[in-house]
């Protein structure tokens, strides 16, 4: 005999949980040697390389890199001449990963002739996570860590 139940035609079954959208922040900015930090972002840092369009001679006229959590950076070399143009060297980012890809990630930085420079060290900030912040060849700051994020129970 067939003791479990099943729900009634007229119980309302619960609706599907809801499903977040896919991240669409990219960071832009622009580097001296576009090659070169298209290669520190995916060999360091772990950023995906999915698009590259070269420009004149050896310039790159745009880059996508994905980041694996979600997200993307958009780079180009940079044009002083150029309507939209961003200094190279001041961007300030945060890259969310999980424990075992910081240690991975903190081990390539840590490797010789990696390129990066260690600004912070390693450390475990009273709102949680671990983190360190790190600069490009070129002078960009990244910050990664394991950010928990904010609590649902914060205030707004």
């Amino acid at each position: 005999m067939d003791t479990t139940t099943s729900p009634s035609p007229s119980t309302p079954s619960a609706p599907p949980a809801p499903s977040a959208p896919p991240t669409r922040a990219f960071l832009a900015f622009q580097a001296h040697d576009a090659r070169a930090e298209i290669r520190f972002l995916c060999d360091v840092l772990g950023f995906v390389e999915t698009l590259v369009v070269p420009g004149d001679g050896e310039t790159i006229a745009h880059a996508q890199l994905d980041w694996p959590g979600g997200g993307a950076v958009m780079l180009g070399t940079h044009r002083p001449d150029a309507e939209y143009q961003r200094e190279p060297g001041t961007l300030g980012a945060y890259l969310v990963l999980d424990d075992a890809d910081l240690d991975e990630l903190i081990a390539r930085a840590e490797s010789e002739g990696s390129g990066a420079r260690i600004v912070q060290p390693l450390s475990e900030p009273e709102y949680g996570g671990r983190s360190l912040s790190l600069a490009d060849p070129e002078g960009n700051l990244w910050s990664v860590g394991t950010y928990p994020g904010e609590s649902s129970s914060a205030p707004v």
